[in-house]
């Protein structure tokens, strides 16, 4: 059996080896390497695979966020509502521009922020919420569109996880997760569903106005060259990068559905072995399984990931420790009270390998070992 991995891009390199070299090579010919016709066309692509009107590529995900809340013309101490449950990045932005990060529950069944809890934590302070689409599937973007709607809020989808993911409206509009608020971002990091081999990021936007401050920004605030009309960043996506990017996109849909295939194998396993609950797919969005995460009670995580390391298997807790408990982000201003769900999550989960090239045998083994650290 060939080693399990928890993302096995060596694997999925050599699939496209010979495109990428090539085109690679390309790039380095033409010494075109920032802001080059290969990242020109990347941009028309993904806007053209997403169905929206802008796509700017940026360095990472993490300054995608930070760009777009600084393109929505916030002032230092203005509140912005996200997920308790996800990485650090999504907050990590709201403090480093000197705004105010209010961190709420999420919903026990997706671990997507919880509309209740949003609803609960408004206050006049309010100008954003950032809805995390956690581990490939969407928040309840029209619950969340309603509350921006009500209160005259911005919505910056935070779609690191979930791009390939699609979002089906109380009306029947489906959009591509990202694509429904004011502006949306993501992650070209390489272990992500569409990954680069190195840093990479990119925001969207159906908004014309917002579309062309956020280039500006991108771009150390220019205008036009050498004529600045904001304080911005330097942050561009390479031409490198968006040479493999463009191979990796045509491919997304085939690398979701095999991403899709590994954990239907996985949730079939684990719906006859009580006391486990596999992901809940909702109607409203379709899941691209960035990650596979299990609910698993009465266990110690740490030892299961022991065991299964043991095994030769890779497993990993996403997340540890509530966001509202760290240090770095006030914990002193938060009653561990209003966050049941997050608190139980982050003693429950643990998360299997999943990526593009799983196959059955390794399936079958990475299941059948959980199972023998369960009932041992």
């Amino acid at each position: 059996m060939k080693k399990i991995q928890m993302v096995d891009l060596v694997s999925q390199y050599e699939k496209i080896k010979p495109e990428i070299d090539i085109k690679l090579a390309e790039v380095m010919n033409s010494a075109a390497y920032i802001n080059g016709p290969e990242v020109k066309a990347f941009q028309k692509e993904l806007e053209d695979y997403l169905g929206v009107k802008h796509v700017i590529p940026c360095a990472n995900g993490t300054d995608a966020l930070q760009i777009a809340l600084m393109a929505l013309g916030l002032e230092p101490g203005d509140e912005v509502i996200t997920s308790d449950f996800t990485f650090a990045a999504t907050v990590e932005v709201i403090k480093l521009l000197k705004l105010t990060p209010v961190l709420v529950d999420v919903d026990r069944d997706t671990f997507n922020i919880s509309i209740d809890a949003i609803e609960k934590a408004i206050t006049p302070q309010t100008k954003a919420i950032i809805p995390v689409h956690l581990f490939g599937q969407c928040a309840n973007m029209d619950a969340v569109m309603d509350l921006a709607k009500k209160h005259n809020l911005y919505v910056v989808e935070d779609t690191a996880q979930a791009i390939g993911a699609k979002y089906t409206s109380k009306d029947g509009t489906v959009n591509s997760a990202g694509c429904i608020g004011d502006v949306g971002t993501t992650s070209f990091f390489p272990s992500k569903n569409l990954g680069c081999f190195g840093d990479g990021g990119t925001i969207f936007t159906n908004n014309d106005e917002l579309a062309q401050v956020l280039r500006s920004i991108v771009n150390h605030g220019m205008g036009k060259r050498y004529y600045y009309d904001r304080v911005g960043v330097n942050s561009r996506l390479d031409s490198m990068q968006a040479a493999i990017l463009r191979i990796k996109l045509r491919q997304l849909d085939s690398y979701i559905e095999n991403r899709q295939r590994a954990a239907k194998y996985y949730s079939d396993f684990f719906s006859q072995i009580e006391g486990i609950e596999a992901p809940t797919i909702k109607p409203y969005s379709t899941h691209v399984f960035h990650q596979y995460t299990l609910k698993i009670k009465g266990i110690n995580q740490f030892e299961a990931q022991e065991f299964m390391k043991e095994k030769g298997i890779p497993m990993m807790i996403y997340y540890p420790m509530p966001l509202h408990t760290q240090k770095a982000y006030d914990a002193d201003k938060y009653n561990d009270a209003d966050f049941p769900v997050t608190n139980e999550l982050c003693q429950t989960v643990v998360s299997l390998p999943m990526h593009t090239e799983l196959d059955e045998e390794q399936l079958v083994y990475i299941t059948s070992s959980l199972k023998e650290f369960l009932t041992k």
